[in-house]
């Protein structure tokens, strides 16, 4: 591991954010006992910002009060390095002291009538403005001095991106002066002065960003600046950018609350990826709950923690475990995490050098979420969860698609690309799925995909307009709902009906969404004959008024066309989005069929079996590992888990590429070898049985030219 690549080199983290009393009562060679009996390879350490863990000389910089004359933070981060361990420091510019406040009241953040901001948790202290000089100039010497001081690789900032519109004085005058708009009162899309805000704040953000990572890498060789910082569709600093600024990153989504699938930690790995490529990503889970109740000393459920960092691996990304307090009030946990990471551990060499195999990309977009607004989630975020889940359902391996990164050499592996009312796209952006399409990509959209431009102006048209074959209806045509009783009549003489109402088959009537958009044929447009036909929405009250006053229409539910060389299907309703809500299975059979048809091609793995499993596949120079999470469950939609419903036999068929011999295969979470047959490059083997986690790991090596992988080869290991 040299200076400048150490952000390649772990696989597995440990983060321990001490609290404030910790210092004398906490044992630190517990903790590095435990880092290295599980066998991790890096550690993130708290070090300063609102309380400072080691003998700082910087004025205001609050060290903890139990500390006196000891060292935590250096105790602990040179009995890291000793183990060999890439070590992070953690600082927290968020709040500060009232002996902050008194000295630079102008540091705080500050609410529209000028009354500087107590923190809502702490209300002794007060929250930072994070545009302004308390992280431009005094984090700045916060970080120069750790760097300086101690043997460490980066500095990773938690909550350093601010809370909130900030009226103070900084950024009233630094924003006139930038745009000439003063500081907007509330978030509204609509408005220019929000706009440019968003921008703004946005570009100072990364401006602080950049300023750190320059301090930090001119005082030690290699070292980084990391922020807590990305994700997905709603996140709101741009992924794209972000990923050409760091080595790695650390996905934050520590755990589930409310209502929410254990793939959520997959589906922020696969964000990620989408910016990232082959960077590595840290998969930050936490040891207790994440309720919005905070209880910061609780410990999950073995089962839920098992669940939620066997999907993190699939995704492929790197464990780190994050533990609040140095003190242990619950040790449940320990030897969880300890279990999982010595099993990730014996199997190093599966983890790295990898790529997706996946041929279907789901494009996630932040401009679209940021023309939507305040209503992101429920139509930017909602139409993404849709189709997420059902491509989980159907066992399709996919990955996520940044929407600034749909150039050619971005979409090369994908044969599939799906726009879940992906509003917002530029004209360039339009031509690279217009591209991808014409040379044979398949096409899957929704409702408002690209009727609006990157900065959220609404076109006369869709911008891909000639690749659905559809227009608005009208030139100011607006989504419609919520719609209430609509359906769709299943016309099963269509010729492309036995491909997209797979499942289906029984079916008469399917129900429709709860928006729609009224569109028109393009002009010149062709269409495949509909297998599903409109029954307009019809009164669900009094019950004497609900019949179809149009039983049957000719209105397409889906418009289905060649385009090119490739196949598309525009959705002119919220087939993703309403799925997400209702989890009909209907819909989710639909999505996967409408997906599978435009793909027309064979997925290169296939898993048949029962039960609900998030299926990945990877290759490598020297491995193609396909896993199997097991999310067969009760708790699925809501957890935690409190044990595993494990599932049946699962016939597991994966493509051998070309030019690969096939060398043995194994499944690693219960290390035996598995039988397999190898027919017409197709490799089958059967896993028993799946608890939580399986891996099917096939050896190979370039092809020798005996035909070990050729077509025709027929081979058998018993």
């Amino acid at each position: 591991m040299g200076a400048e690549n150490w952000a390649e080199y772990p696989l597995r983290w440990a983060q321990l954010t001490l609290v404030e009393n910790d210092p004398g009562t906490f044992d630190p060679d517990f903790w590095l006992s435990y880092f290295e009996r599980v066998r991790a390879q890096g550690a993130c350490l708290s070090a300063g910002g609102y309380v400072c863990y080691y003998p700082t000389e910087i004025p205001l910089h609050h060290r903890s009060a139990w500390m006196g004359d000891t060292d935590p933070f250096g105790t602990l981060a040179e009995g890291c390095r000793k183990r060999g361990m890439v070590v992070l420091a953690r600082t927290d510019p968020h709040a500060v002291h009232q002996d902050v406040f008194d000295a630079h009241p102008d540091w705080v953040a500050t609410d529209p009538d000028g009354s500087p901001r107590r923190h809502w948790s702490m209300p002794e202290a007060w929250v930072t403005c994070a545009l302004g000089p308390y992280n431009f100039e005094f984090m700045t010497e916060v970080h120069r001095e750790i760097v300086r001081r101690y043997d460490v690789q980066g500095i990773f900032s938690n909550r350093w991106a601010g809370h909130g519109i900030c009226y103070c004085e900084h950024c009233r005058r630094n924003f006139h002066d930038a745009t000439g708009y003063d500081v907007p009162l509330r978030q509204d899309p609509e408005d220019p002065a929000w706009r440019a805000y968003s921008r703004w704040r946005h570009d100072r953000l990364l401006d602080v960003a950049r300023l750190w990572d320059d301090v930090i890498s001119g005082t030690r060789r290699g070292a980084r600046y990391i922020p807590n910082s990305g994700g997905g569709a709603l996140s709101s600093l741009d992924m794209k950018t972000l990923a050409g600024m760091v080595p790695i990153l650390f996905a934050d989504k520590q755990s589930r609350s409310g209502i929410q699938a254990p793939w959520s930690s997959g589906k922020n790995a696969k964000e990620f990826r989408a910016a990232f490529g082959r960077k590595p990503i840290g998969g930050i889970f936490s040891v207790g709950l994440e309720e919005r109740y905070r209880w910061k000393d609780s410990v999950q459920s073995e089962a839920e923690l098992r669940i939620w960092v066997a999907d993190q691996i699939a995704n492929g990304m790197r464990p780190w475990f994050t533990k609040f307090a140095g003190k242990i009030w619950d040790d449940r946990w320990l030897p969880v995490v300890e279990d999982i990471y010595t099993w990730h551990a014996q199997y190093d060499s599966y983890w790295r050098a990898r790529d997706p195999m996946a041929t279907v990309g789901i494009v996630y977009s932040q401009q679209t979420a940021a023309t939507y607004g305040s209503s992101a989630y429920e139509r930017a975020e909602a139409p993404i969860l849709g189709v997420y889940q059902a491509l989980i359902e159907s066992r399709t391996p996919f990955e996520m698609v940044h929407d600034r990164l749909m150039d050619s050499e971005h979409l090369a592996p994908l044969r599939t690309l799906i726009l879940p009312n992906t509003a917002a796209l530029s004209d360039e952006q339009c031509d690279q799925v217009r591209d991808f399409v014409a040379r044979g990509g398949g096409l899957v959209a929704t409702l408002e995909t690209s009727l609006y431009d990157a900065d959220g102006r609404r076109r006369s048209t869709f911008g891909l307009a000639d690749v659905f074959g559809v227009d608005p209806a009208g030139d100011r045509a607006t989504v419609e709902g919520p719609l209430k009783n609509g359906y769709l009549w299943v016309e099963h003489g269509a010729p492309i009906a036995a491909d997209l109402l797979m499942g289906l088959e029984d079916a008469q009537r399917l129900i429709y969404g709860g928006y729609q958009l009224q569109v028109k044929a393009h002009e010149g447009a062709t269409f495949e004959a509909p297998p599903l036909t409109l029954v307009p929405p019809y009164p669900d009250l009094p019950m004497e008024e609900v019949y179809p006053r149009h039983p049957r229409t000719d209105i397409p539910g889906l418009y289905c066309r060649r385009y090119g060389r490739g196949r598309v299907v525009y959705i002119p309703w919220d087939l993703d989005r309403v799925f997400w809500e209702v989890l009909h299975p209907d819909h989710g059979r639909l999505l996967a069929n409408v997906v599978r048809w435009a793909t027309d091609s064979p997925s290169p793995v296939v898993v048949s079996g029962p039960g609900v499993l998030d299926v990945t596949a990877w290759r490598s120079p020297s491995a193609i590992t396909v896993h199997l999470v097991n999310l067969t469950n009760p708790m699925t939609m809501r957890g935690a888990f409190r044990e595993f419903y494990p599932v049946g036999a699962q016939t597991v068929a994966v493509r051998i590429p070309e030019g690969v011999d096939v060398l043995g295969v194994r499944c690693l979470r219960y290390g035996q070898d598995a039988d397999y047959h190898l027919s017409q490059s197709v490799l089958t083997v059967i896993v028993p049985q799946v608890i939580d986690h399986e891996v099917v790991a096939i050896d190979v090596a370039p092809s020798t030219g005996d035909g070990l992988s050729r077509l025709g080869d027929n081979r058998e290991r018993r």
